[in-house]
């Protein structure tokens, strides 16, 4: 069996872009969520009593 071991060191500020980019990231995709909760609220608060009744919502649920 062979095994290697490196000790490549990792440029500077590399660590602190990568939290960014992870930062950046959580905070699309908390923003496309909400989005789409809001469009999906949006949508359904439009709909009659009688059709969110046959969906087996009422208008307390959308929240």
């Amino acid at each position: 069996m062979f095994v290697t071991t490196t000790a490549d060191k990792v440029p500077f500020g590399a660590i602190t872009i990568l939290k960014l980019v992870n930062i950046a990231e959580n905070a699309t995709t908390a923003l496309t969520t909400w989005n789409l909760n809001r469009i999906t609220r949006r949508e359904l608060s439009r709909l009659s009593d009688h059709q969110l009744e046959d969906i087996g919502l009422t208008r307390g649920d959308i929240q």
